[in-house]
C-alpha cells in the first residue's frame, strides 16, 4: 500500500485516500502553488498526449519542490530511459500507459528502481536528491521507497492479466483508463456497459487482493462519487483545461442571463 512507501504521498495516503489534478495544458510556475493551496495531494502531468518536453517538466518539478503536494508524470511509453530521465528530474512517480502484462510491469519496475530492486541508472547530487551530497547506497533506497509506480489497465489484454500485474512487486498503483479500455472491448464509450462495470469491479478486486491501490481520473464530482463507490481512492479530479472552461462557461450563462433579465 502507498501507506508503506515515503515522503509527501504515503503521509497524504494515512488519511484512507488521495486527490489531485491531471495537467495537459497549463504548464506555468504558479501551477503546483496553486494546486497545494486547494489541499490537492498530487498533480499528474501529462506527456502521454500533449507532447510536453522533459526540460519543460523539470520546471514544473522545480516548482513543486518544497510545497506539499507530489509531481508524478504519465510517460508516453516505456521505450528508450524516458521513466528513469522523468524520476532523475524530480518526479515523485510515473504512470504508465497501456500495461498488458506481468513481464511489462516488471520491465516497468526494472526501469524505475535502483539495485537490488530494479537497474535504474544511477546519478546523484542532480534534481531527484535535490542536489544534495550523500551517500550514494542510502539515496538510491531513499528513491526506491519514495517513488509512485502506477500502471494503467486500459485494454483487454491488460485486463485479462490485471491479477498477475496487481501481484508484480514494485507496482503500486492500478490505474482505470475508462476511454482506451471501453475502446479495446469494442464498447467505445459505454461505460453504464455491463461489461465494463464488471472490468471495473476486476481491476478494483485485484488491486485489494494484493494490497495496491486503485485509481481512476474522474471529470466531475458525478464520476467521482461513482467511482468513489466502485472502491478507487485514488482520484483525479478532472483536467486543468476543462475544469477553467467549466468554470469559465458557467460564469458566461450567468451574466447572460443578468443581460437578457436587465
Amino acid at each position: 500500500m502507498l501507506e508503506n512507501k515515503t515522503g509527501v504521498l504515503s503521509t497524504k495516503a494515512e488519511k484512507g485516500y488521495l486527490s489531485g489534478m491531471m495537467v495537459f495544458e497549463f504548464f506555468v510556475p504558479g501551477m503546483p502553488a496553486l494546486a497545494a493551496s486547494t489541499g490537492a495531494d498530487f498533480l499528474l502531468y501529462d506527456m502521454e498526449h500533449t507532447g510536453i518536453s522533459i526540460e519543460t517538466l523539470k520546471l514544473q518539478m522545480a516548482a513543486c519542490r518544497g510545497l506539499d503536494i507530489a509531481p508524478l508524470v504519465r510517460v508516453p511509453s516505456v521505450e528508450a530511459n524516458t521513466i528513469g530521465q522523468i524520476l532523475d528530474i524530480g518526479a515523485h512517480g510515473v504512470m504508465v500507459p497501456m500495461v498488458d502484462t506481468a513481464d511489462q510491469a516488471k520491465d516497468i519496475v526494472k526501469r524505475a528502481y535502483y539495485p537490488p530492486e530494479g537497474q535504474r541508472g544511477t546519478a546523484f547530487s542532480i534534481a531527484h536528491d535535490d542536489y544534495k551530497p550523500g551517500i550514494p547506497a542510502e539515496k538510491m533506497a531513499q528513491a526506491n521507497q519514495r517513488s509512485i509506480i502506477i500502471a494503467m489497465i486500459e485494454t483487454k489484454t491488460g485486463l485479462a492479466n490485471v491479477e498477475a500485474i496487481a501481484a508484480v512487486e514494485g507496482i503500486d498503483v492500478l490505474w482505470l483508463g475508462h476511454f482506451d479500455l471501453t475502446s479495446s472491448m469494442g464498447i467505445p464509450g459505454q461505460t453504464d456497459h455491463p461489461d465494463y462495470l464488471a472490468a471495473v469491479s476486476r481491476i478494483v478486486a485485484a488491486a485489494t487482493q494484493y494490497r495496491k491501490s486503485a485509481g481512476y481520473m474522474a471529470v466531475d464530482k458525478k464520476w467521482a462519487e461513482e467511482y468513489w463507490g466502485y472502491g478507487f481512492r485514488m482520484l483525479a479530479y478532472g483536467l486543468d483545461h476543462l475544469l477553467l472552461r467549466a468554470s469559465l462557461a458557467d460564469g458566461i450563462k450567468f451574466i447572460s442571463n443578468m443581460a437578457v433579465n436587465d
